[in-house]
């Protein structure tokens, strides 16, 4: 699993014009990439690093300060580049596989205690983002090795 987070001032989505989720106040946006090994504990830790993790102002974390956290479904986290000018989505999930996987994050996130909004699994996405810094943080759970 690939999380791009990035500190937000504000950030919005939007699904044929109409706001389906948005940040309140000053928060995260987290775009969430599934590959194909991934599972329900993999999900549950990104979460826990993102609630965690210390890249809001002033070296807070989301947990310290209750800040809220929009996630956005981003399959092309796993793009590979390598060959040609076309990318290849090989390495992301299906969505039958990676929709309850994203679900799962933001059920791990909500039960940390985060507020949680998102946006729609496998529409047709507006993002609007003022990106806070500008921070942005890739998490990828192939750097951990094994999830214990």
């Amino acid at each position: 699993m690939r999380v791009l987070l990035q500190r937000a001032s504000s950030a919005r989505v939007l699904v044929d014009g109409e706001v389906t989720g948005e940040l309140v106040r000053p928060g995260l946006l987290a775009l969430v990439g599934v590959t194909h090994d991934d599972s329900e504990q993999i999900a549950s830790k990104m979460a826990a690093k993102t609630w965690q993790l210390r890249i809001l102002d002033g070296e807070l974390s989301a947990s310290d300060i209750d800040a809220p956290i929009l996630v956005v479904s981003q399959f092309t986290l796993y793009a590979n580049t390598r060959k040609g000018r076309r990318p290849s989505w090989s390495k992301a999930a299906p969505g039958p596989i990676s929709e309850p996987l994203v679900d799962a994050y933001c059920a791990a996130l909500r039960n940390l205690g985060a507020e949680v909004s998102t946006g729609v699994f496998g529409a047709d996405m507006k993002v609007e983002l003022v990106n806070d810094g500008p921070v942005t943080v890739l998490l990828d759970s192939a750097d951990w090795g094994s999830v214990s």
